[in-house]
Parts: structure tokens; sequence; C-alpha cells
């Protein structure tokens, strides 16, 4: 992007991703999105809290809450909590950012974290801010269920509770309004992947996340104190839930779980439902020179992409090429993909489309081992590749991620580690 004046990168956090009703359940995504914010500032001790001008903070399921009598901070202990108005708001508020600083909740459903990103960065090229906070948050544990006919009451028979996690997160909006499932299993059966395919996919997934762990490469884990309740001790939660739970007999023995016999696509398969946040600092390059920063990244160029919804699976494989570029960079020249892995058949067959070698995809794990809490997530994707960068002395990386109504967003750094 010649004409435009560069962005860097110079934090990120995340927070460990909690299973569901899991380690983090205890904490509302704002909290969750503050510890985030909190954390990569921390890592940047240039730069106050009172310094950040604008945040854009990914969320989907805003209707959450959370009560719970086993671990709750202690100000908030035996309360429920509402997600309230603009929850990237409260994220700010939270970290202790200034009152004046502006805040956006981005809903791109599983793109918000990356769209967050990419919006952080045009504010900045556009010379409408020099420090800003993007990233995501999602706790997919507290998401309520819904009474629908509650507002205009209920005069005979029986009701029934729509669970909000399926409605506004894992349901197509479109078409036969199906489980995003069965959208997998289209994908799967129209480019070819075998059920045994994506069980390998997936066992290869938690087995990077587990090396990655054991060698200490998630350098972006930012470790979260959960105080205990009525004088119990607290816990500190620093690694994420479920790559520890890999049973590879089991995950192969798994019933399909959207068509009965003859599906491919499995609990195991997929990725699982969970909590999390994640975060970066992003500044001008006038701001890294008077403040003297070490940047992690610059970035270099950005794409969006869409199509019919229920193909929503392989939209990174057109988000990524135009990001490329945008960036001015070859497909060949990248030296790590972080590409979300909603369901293990979406990493499969977007590198199938895209022709990408599977060494330089998820090095250390995705989605299916980590977790995907929907708002975080394509935050949290770039929280890793810069680790995956660092270590593997990598220079270019790209980042694509798919969302729900069939569009996918992509992002392409140049590491300065």
């Amino acid at each position: 992007m010649p004409e435009l004046p560069p962005v860097y990168i110079v934090a990120a956090a995340r927070t460990p991703t909690g299973a569901f009703l899991g380690s983090l359940s205890s904490l509302a995504a704002p909290q969750l999105g503050a510890h985030a914010i909190k954390s990569a500032l921390r890592r940047v001790p240039e730069i106050k809290p009172e310094n950040v001008e604008e945040v854009f903070f990914g969320n989907v399921l805003s209707a959450g809450y959370v009560h719970s009598k086993r671990y709750v901070i202690a100000e908030l202990r035996d309360t429920t909590i509402s997600l309230g108005q603009n929850p990237a708001r409260q994220c700010a508020i939270n970290a202790g950012l200034s009152p004046e600083t502006v805040c956006t909740t981005v809903n791109k459903v599983c793109a918000s974290g990356t769209k967050s990103i990419i919006l952080g960065a045009q504010t900045i090229m556009t010379g409408n801010a020099d420090i800003i906070v993007a990233g995501g948050t999602e706790s997919m544990s507290n998401c309520p269920h819904y009474l629908p006919n509650l507002r205009n009451g209920a005069k005979f028979g029986d009701q029934s509770l729509v669970d909000g996690v399926l409605k506004d997160g894992l349901t197509d909006a479109y078409g036969k309004k199906e489980h995003m499932g069965l959208q997998a299993e289209e994908c799967a059966q129209d480019h070819g992947f075998t059920r045994e395919q994506q069980d390998n996919y997936a066992i290869q997934s938690y087995q990077r996340a587990q090396a990655a762990d054991k060698n200490g490469l998630f350098v972006e884990i930012a470790p979260i104190e959960i105080p205990g309740a009525r004088g119990k001790p607290g816990i500190t939660v620093s690694k994420d839930d479920e790559p520890k739970n890999l049973n590879v007999d089991k995950l192969r023995s798994m019933k399909p779980a959207f068509i009965p016999a003859s599906g491919t696509v499995t609990a195991p398969n997929a990725s699982p439902l969970n909590d999390g946040a994640a975060a970066v600092i992003l500044v001008s390059e006038s701001k890294l020179k008077s403040l003297s920063l070490k940047p992690l990244a610059k970035i270099l160029g950005w794409g969006d992409a869409a199509k019919t919804p229920s193909k929503f699976t392989t939209a990174p494989a057109l988000a990524i090429p135009k990001a490329l570029k945008h960036a001015g960079v070859k497909q060949e020249d990248v030296d790590a993909f972080e590409i979300n892995e909603a369901f293990s058949v979406v990493a499969l067959a977007n590198m199938k489309l895209l022709g990408l070698s599977d060494d330089k995809v998820n090095v250390h794990g995705g989605a299916v081992a980590l977790g995907h809490p929907l708002g975080a997530s394509g935050a949290r994707i770039v929280t890793t590749l810069l680790g995956v960068l660092k270590d593997k002395k990598g220079k270019l990386g790209c980042v694509g991620i798919c969302n729900g109504g069939g569009g996918a967003s992509a992002l392409v750094i140049e590491s300065l580690q």
C-alpha cells in the first residue's frame, strides 16, 4: 500500500481459551476483554491507558450474562452481570482506559476480531488516530436462553426456550436456517473430504497445540487470576482448556454430529464452544518513533470477501488472495498462514483451493484444539501468528477467517521481531 502511512502492531495478548462452562465461565465477556487489553498494554509500558484514542472490539453473543458462586471477581460476587450496552466500551473502561476513548463493537460473526484490526488500521492510516486497541471477546458459556414470546405474553400452551448460542452464533440466518455444521458437511461433499481426513486433521491440530504448549510457544497468553469465593483459594488460568483433552481412539469413534450414519463432521473434528479474548495495540509510524517503540509487526494489507451464505466455509479462499494483492505479496512468499478451524474441513478445503502446504498452516494448532470464542477468534489467530513467525523466524504471515452468512476476512502482516 505505497500511498498509505504504515501501521504497526506493538503489543498483542490473549486470555487462555476456556472450555464451555470451563475455567473462565465465571467471567463475562467484558471482563475477559478488559484483561486482554490490560495485558497488551502492560507489554508496551511506553503507552499509558489514557493514550489510547479508540477501541474496536469484536463480540457476537451480546445477550450474555454471568452468575456464578464458584469464582467471581470480589466486587461482583453473587451478582448477575448482563453484557449490556456496547461491550467494546465496557472492555475499555474496565481496562482503565479514559472515558474519552471512542469505542465500537464489531459483529462480523467469527471474523469480528480480524475486522476490528482492519478497522483500526484504516483509522490510523486515514489520520484519525495514532494509538488504537483492536481485538475481540466472547463468553459463550454465559450466553442465555431466550423466551421469544414473553414480550407479548403467552396466552396458552407450552413455551420453548431458544438457545442464544445456537440462534445468534451457530445457525445460518438465510435459506434453510440450518446449523452451520450442516454447511460444513456440504463443504466436505463439495470438495471430497472424508471422515478419516477430517479426523486426521483434527488430531494434527491437537498435537501441534500440545507441542507448542510444551515448548512454551504460546507467548501471547496472559494468565488470568480468578479469585475464589467465600474464602476458598483462587486459581490462575494460564493454559488453554482444550488441547490436553485429545483422545485419539475416542475422536475416531465419535458418531457424526449432524447427519446420522453417513455424516463426516463430528464434535471433536469441529471447533468447540469457548470463552476468551484477544487484543493488539496498533500505532502510527509517527507515534512509533516519538515513543521509541519496538514493533512486533507491520500491517501490509487486508481483504474481505463474500459468497452464497451456505458456502461460507470456503470464503477465506477468496479473501486471502484479495489481502495478498492489497499487500503486494505473492502467496509463495508467505511463511505462515492461520486459517480459522471452525471445522477441520474448513482448513482442509481452503488449503486445497489455495494450494497451500500443510506445514505452513496453523503451525501451533488451530481452533479445533485451541477453541473458538466467536468474537475473539479473528484476533486470537493474529496473536498466534505473531508467535509462529517469531518462533520460525519467518517474515510474512497471513490470517484468513470465515464468518457466518458467507463472508470472510483476511490480513497480511510483516514480522519485525
